[in-house]
């Protein structure tokens, strides 16, 4: 990916801030319509149907064997995030993707105000998938539902990432709305704020001008000598990457 510190780029045309301003103006109509538009789905998405979940769906977390319902920590509602795992290989070659949308989320206690839990389901062995977490200095719940999986995620494949929202009433458990891929991206902020920039996330997907900064074809962003982007501040500040596997 190219310097922007060193190299020379293209840049948008330079006028007065009148002119300026008339453009933003006129960009903004459509950024409310988009804001709007994004409400009323959001709309759409609460009146979704829901569908029952076996509440006694075991998973392993910090204090040994606990059900789906036990991870609500007796809030009414639960996100679940359903991380990628590569059991048995090194924190190098675990998911650059999933390290990056957990990285985004630390603050909780608004999400708790509101009467919701949030948690990772990893897709791999607790002990293992746990440490990677405390190498990364994460702090929500964490579980493995390595063993459950085919019962959390029917209909969809295993092994990918997952958003889950659930709801509790009593003891029972119902999956009110799931997404995937870059749905994921509610999770991220980098990205968000870079959408504000001139340059934008600088990927190959994006519909940029020309002359605009992207990495070379086959790039992986999320990486960098090797690793997720998120780990060298782990282990600049002196944090071990041992995940106990055999590979490492």
């Amino acid at each position: 990916m190219k310097d922007i510190m060193t190299d020379e780029l293209a840049t948008p045309k330079i006028v007065d801030r009148s002119t300026f301003q008339a453009e933003l103006d006129a960009l903004r109509v459509r950024e409310k319509a988009h804001t709007r538009e994004g409400d009323a789905v959001a709309a759409a998405r609460r009146r979704l149907p829901m569908v029952e979940v076996d509440g006694a769906t075991p998973l392993i977390g910090e204090r040994g064997l606990v059900t789906l319902l036990d991870t609500f920590e007796g809030r009414r509602m639960l996100i679940a995030y359903y991380f990628m795992w590569h059991t048995g290989h090194p924190a190098p070659e675990q998911c650059e993707g999933c390290t990056w949308v957990t990285s985004q989320v630390r603050e909780l206690s608004y999400i708790h105000a509101r009467d919701v839990t949030y948690a990772t389901f990893c897709q791999g062995p607790y002990e293992e998938s746990r440490r990677y977490r405390d190498f990364m200095g994460w702090e929500m719940p964490w579980y493995s539902a390595l063993g459950s999986l085919e019962t959390l995620l029917v209909g969809r494949r295993v092994g990918r990432m997952h958003l889950v929202c659930y709801l509790r009433q009593g003891s029972k458990v119902f999956e009110t709305y799931w997404t995937t891929s870059r749905g994921v991206e509610y999770m991220d902020n980098s990205c968000r704020l870079l959408d504000l920039t001139v340059y934008g996330r600088q990927e190959r997907f994006e519909d940029s001008p020309a002359g605009w900064p992207q990495p070379p074809k086959g790039t992986d962003t999320m990486r960098a000598d090797g690793r997720p982007l998120a780990q060298w501040p782990r282990l600049k500040a002196g944090f071990s990457d041992d995940l106990g596997t055999s590979r490492h």
